[in-house]
């Protein structure tokens, strides 16, 4: 459960449409240092304390400077240069060019002109896009800058990197005239469909026809195409001043060398004479409401919003925080109501979410958002509306405030718990904060005592006064969007005020079921060790117990508060016959929502509130399984949930109803969607049209029978004997030892040595194109697949790996930087040795309609460069640096091992492998790589994907 504040499903919308928001984290203040304290707070003594471990320092230019050491990862340090500036700046004739600074900064500054930038990072092993990136909103721009700490000359470059970017940026005419066309790109990929252009009907009524309405970060495209290098100039001069930016620094390093970089590179920059003021905008008021409707031709859904507009509190005291804390109760509970109507054998609404939290233009905003079933807003509607009158009129019950209390005691227990293993990001988004919006910064520490000291002063009572606050029928903005072929259906603005007026009126108050049964009575008897095998090398213990059951177990210190388990055995829906696929499919996921044993998964999910674990079971095409985690103090609620889903799965027929309705609801509109079109054919053709691979049919989906879905479940779970499990995190295993002979060595065992069926699903063989006319929009998307049988071994796929990285850097070069005609290209080169060696390399983009043939062949001149000559050196040094900085990361990750250490004993392989990963990659060569591309992309097997505007 998240207790952050969340942005609305309109406003994600928007930011899809034109940039990004940075997530506005529930974690408050400003340093007293830096800002000074309002006369009546100091009186109070109410002002939140800043975190001691961070050191806030301001130059005399007013480039503000935040320093933190941390050690995870070891051996890096996350840079930001954060600047207060966006889109809501820029004059008319600027509209999109703040996004477009952003993209100069990477395309020529005064010590690394042209690429060089990226070309120096990608040697340094920084991968652009994953790691090297930015991101414009309407607020500010961030520019992120991962790097190695290791190598003191890289990482000294990286301050000189953002002082460049926040001062020295080239706007080079030709460099500028190359980058028009990837920002139109941009525009086109990010937007060109249905919800940017709901968002163009309804964002000025939500933002109320206010600077937010008309600034959209990714511009005007007339503006894009022809503004002048001084206008840009002009934009980045006013705005890219040291007073409205703040250098990020949080790694593996020393603070006062870092202060000391900081120092030297950024105290030359001088603000500009005359420097204009910087205006902070907002959303006006609206009085009463304001109803939207609206719809679009390829908009496959109706939904309805109803946004209730409050002013922003940010949070700088202790009563603020206070606050917060109620305000994330009651986004808690609020939904935890309404996923509790999601269980119901009739849903009434496909998606229902509603909250408070920030929003755009200086606001918080209660939300409420739900999605209908085809012809069904109205009930859809009063229902979510409905609740939110409940609790108005009725408030909540103690037995769900204090479940949700000890959700948010979990959540800050587990990030005290980690406050030496905290990644550095999170420190980043917190600091961000602090320096754009003033949000305090007290640390981990604090808040952990805050929170266990106050969280019981909170009663019911304030509860319950909170719904009261938040709904009101002033400064509200109703939206409703949906398909255009639906515009006679939806409701008027006077019909959807009386859906809302009368929504509520004969709620009665919430009735908590709970229980306080325990979920097991008494372990299991189990069975013992009866094998133990150590891998020094790796540092893993291998049991085998007496029923067969495998268990893999690694010891780390990565995570504190961290134990992954996952569990396989081969056999997956390959064993289903046809008919009974579609049950089976089904299995795992309805029987994974249904609860366990006698709980349904609403008693399920009380019980668990208060605890840190989450067992989902699975089943996959050639096996079945189960993926979990928990935190070392809930280990055994987490075997305990594992021994049940083998032994005591459930069965509800609710459960299975409700999703097959919803299921049923969402294949109806399915078609007006281009995307979904388009993916349905690129899954028909890379199965060579076999359904098992495909979007279920509502044919199939009415064969399908709960009895079929959860006699195949059991029976897929109904032997032990052949199951691997890995166990990965804060452990030792000797205290493990019993809880495993216990809930593992307890579970049915036949020794029936199933295995998977190969049913021979892959991309047909030979040349094949297959185009679908679909979109009103100029959007072509492009998927080219090669395909073929595989040699899978670890030199392979190291060279495989290769390959795939020296092609997304050539296709980068040359159809976004070269032809400038894609925004962002992509290679995936995926390969398998089960349930045969097969691979498929898939190379992808979107651009113009009128382009895709030519990009096509410029892809493959490309390959063919490379099928002649193989990879250029500078090509394998930069993928070499990338693999081994990336290696020495992962290699101090849970997530990683427990990926590896299950993919190994599925392969066969030996897992001491991955400690010659970084010796071994010198393999790489130019005839190794031009080896590889003769033999795995051969045009003999080639699909080419292409999604193309409608035929006019």
């Amino acid at each position: 459960m998240n207790f952050n504040r969340k942005l609305s499903l309109t406003a994600m919308a928007l930011l899809i449409a034109g940039g990004s928001f940075a997530q506005v984290k529930r974690k408050p203040t400003p340093s007293p240092k830096q800002k000074p304290v309002p006369v009546a707070d100091q009186v109070r003594g109410n002002i939140l304390p800043v975190d001691p471990s961070v050191l806030i320092g301001k130059l005399p230019n007013g480039l503000t400077y935040y320093i933190r050491h941390n050690e995870q990862p070891k051996n890096r340090a996350e840079l930001y240069l954060v600047v207060k500036a966006g889109s809501v700046l820029e004059t008319d004739a600027q509209q999109g060019l703040a996004h477009f600074v952003e993209h100069m900064a990477f395309n020529g500054t005064r010590d690394y002109p042209k690429n060089n930038l990226v070309n120096y990072l990608q040697k340094s092993g920084v991968r652009f896009g994953a790691d090297l990136n930015a991101y414009t909103s309407f607020d500010e721009t961030v520019y992120q800058l991962p790097l190695p700490t290791d190598s003191a000359e890289v990482f000294q470059q990286g301050f000189n990197i953002l002082a460049n970017w926040a001062g020295q940026i080239s706007f080079d005419p030709s460099e500028i005239d190359k980058e028009r066309g990837v920002v139109l790109e941009e525009a086109r990929l990010r937007g060109k469909n249905a919800q940017e252009r709901l968002s163009q009907q309804t964002l000025p009524v939500i933002a109320n026809n206010s600077r937010y309405a008309t600034r959209l970060p990714i511009g005007k495209e007339d503006i894009i195409k022809s503004f002048t290098s001084e206008t840009i100039k002009s934009f980045y001069k006013d705005w890219y001043r040291p007073d409205l930016q703040a250098v990020i620094a949080v790694g593996d390093f020393d603070v006062k060398t870092v202060e000391q970089y900081i120092k030297n590179k950024f105290s030359s920059l001088a603000n500009p004479a005359g420097e204009k003021p910087r205006v902070v905008y907002a959303v006006p008021p609206t009085p009463g409401t304001v109803v939207k409707i609206a719809t679009d031709k390829e908009f496959p859904y109706t939904l309805a919003q109803i946004i209730v507009k409050h002013p922003k509190t940010t949070i700088r005291t202790q009563a603020n925080y206070m606050q917060s804390l109620r305000v994330n109760l009651f986004n808690y509970m609020i939904n935890e109501r309404l996923n509790e109507l999601q269980q119901k054998p009739e849903p009434p609404f496909l998606y229902a979410r509603a909250n408070y939290a920030a929003t755009i233009g200086n606001q918080d905003a209660f939300s409420s958002t739900v999605v209908s079933k085809p012809g069904d807003l109205e009930h859809a509607v009063k229902v979510l509306v409905g609740e939110t009158e409940r609790a108005r009129k009725f408030g909540f019950t103690l037995t769900e405030l204090e479940r949700a209390k000890q959700a948010m005691l979990v959540q800050i227990q587990n990030a005290y718990n980690e406050r030496d293993k905290t990644n550095s990001t999170s420190f980043i988004r917190e600091y961000s904060q602090n320096f754009l919006n003033g949000e305090a910064i007290p640390g981990i520490a604090f808040e952990y005592t805050f929170i266990a000291e106050n969280i019981n002063r909170i009663s019911t009572a304030e509860m319950n006064g909170l719904a009261g606050k938040f709904i009101s029928d002033q400064n509200r903005v109703i939206i409703v969007e949906g398909p255009e072929a639906d515009k006679d259906k939806l409701p008027s603005d006077k019909t959807i005020l009386g859906w809302i007026g009368s929504a509520g009126a004969n709620v009665t108050a919430y009735v908590d079921n709970v229980t306080t049964r325990p979920l097991m009575e008494k372990k299991p008897e189990g069975s013992k060790v009866v094998s133990e095998v150590k891998d020094e090398a790796i540092g893993t213990t291998t049991y085998v117990l007496q029923n067969g059951v495998k268990v893999i177990l690694k010891p780390t210190d990565f995570k504190n508060n961290q134990v992954l388990i996952n569990g396989y055995s081969f056999g997956g829906t390959s064993l289903a016959n046809d008919q009974d696929f579609t049950s089976a499919n089904l299995a795992a996921p309805i029987i994974g929502s249904s609860g366990i044993a006698d709980f349904n998964q609403g008693m399920l999910d009380k019980m668990l509130a208060g605890k840190n674990v989450s067992v989902n079971p699975y089943i996959s095409d050639i096996t079945q399984g189960i993926n979990a985690n928990a935190s070392p103090a809930d280990f055994e609620t987490a075997m305990q949930l594992i021994y049940l889903y083998f032994t005591q799965p459930r069965k509800d027929a609710d459960i299975w109803k409700g999703n097959i309705n919803q299921t049923r609801s969402i294949l109806a509109t399915r078609g007006v969607d281009p995307g979904s079109v388009f993916q349905d054919t690129v899954a028909a053709a890379l199965s060579n049209n076999n359904f098992r691979s495909m979007v279920t049919t509502t044919a199939n989906l009415n064969a399908a029978t709960l009895d079929k879905a959860y006699n195949f479940y059991k029976d897929r779970f109904s032997d032990a004997s052949g199951f691997t499990f890995t166990f990965v995190g804060n452990f030792d295993p000797e205290v493990l030892k019993p809880y495993i002979e216990a809930y593992l060595g307890g579970l049915p065992s036949t020794n029936k040595k199933e295995t998977y069926r190969d049913l021979n699903i892959h991309p047909a063989e030979g040349q094949i194109t297959k185009t679908v006319y679909k979109g009103i929009d100029d959007k072509a998307t492009v998927q080219l697949v090669f395909s073929g049988k595989y040699d899978y071994s670890e030199p392979n796929n190291l060279q495989m790996d290769a390959l795939e990285e020296v092609l997304n850097i050539k296709l980068t070069e040359r159809l976004r930087e070269q032809e400038s005609s894609v925004y962002a290209p992509g290679v995936r080169f995926a390969y398998n040795k089960l349930p045969s060696a097969r691979y498929t390399v898939t190379i992808y983009f979107t651009c113009g309609s009128a382009n895709v043939d030519k990009l096509i062949a410029a892809t493959m001149d490309e390959i063919s460069k490379l099928k002649l000559n193989g990879a250029q050196p500078a090509d394998i040094q930069k993928f070499v640096a990338e693999e081994a900085r990336s290696t020495q990361v992962q290699l101090k990750d849970n997530i990683f091992w427990a990926g590896y250490l299950g993919a190994a004993a599925q392969n066969g392989q030996n897992p001491d492998d991955i400690l010659s990963h970084v010796s071994h990659l010198d393999q790489v060569t130019p005839a190794s790589t031009k080896a590889t591309a003769l033999k795995y992309l051969n045009s003999s097997n080639l699909i080419k994907l292409i999604l193309m505007p409608e035929k006019k």
